[in-house]
């Protein structure tokens, strides 16, 4: 791709978390944190319950349904993606993981943003507190028997909540390995 000075992104907006790019006829945004990565954590409860966390979303206006997640490097710039998805998982949820294991990394809306997303296993899960997230966020915690965990998002969908459309990838990915065999419990 030829490149020119036209072509040279161009920043026309910097936030604490986000900026606002131009380059040539696109207007994207990008992560202003190291990596502009972010990771959804795919945890399954010793009792066999996904975890799903709810909390009011600004730019949607609505609450939503969501894997539990965060940005990676956000407070540590040199935080490992699966340290980050630990800590994410605990602050949001009050479950460890004794491992974590990245599955795959890729952009989450590539016409409209650089960010990409880990879609990362947590195993070993042990409760350690409430959750909820971090003094800003208020996040209710949802366990989820697998079993019924689909039937569950369809009837809060219904009942008006935002889903992530991510939700079922990590649904896939909690049932198979990335070459698609079926996963052991």
């Amino acid at each position: 791709m030829d490149t020119t000075d036209k072509d040279a992104p161009r920043v026309v907006y910097e936030g604490r978390y986000q900026r606002m790019v131009v380059r040539g006829t696109w207007e994207y945004s990008e992560r202003t944190h190291a990596g502009g990565l972010a990771a959804i954590i795919l945890a399954v409860t010793p009792e066999d319950r996904i975890l799903f966390v709810e909390q009011f979303r600004v730019p949607l206006q609505a609450r939503t349904i969501e894997m539990p997640a965060g940005l990676v490097g956000d407070i540590d710039a040199g935080e490992s993606i699966e340290a980050s998805a630990i800590r994410e998982l605990e602050e949001e949820t009050g479950w460890t993981a004794e491992r974590a294991e990245v599955l795959m990394i890729g952009p989450t809306s590539s016409g409209a943003s650089s960010e990409k997303v880990a879609f990362v296993r947590a195993t070993g899960l042990r409760k350690v507190g409430e959750g909820g997230g971090d003094g800003t966020e208020d996040i209710t915690v949802h366990e989820v028997p697998r079993a019924t965990a689909a039937a569950w998002l369809v009837r809060k969908m219904g009942e008006g909540y935002e889903l992530d459309s991510k939700l079922w990838a990590g649904l896939w990915m909690i049932e198979h390995e990335l070459d698609g065999t079926p996963r052991a419990p």
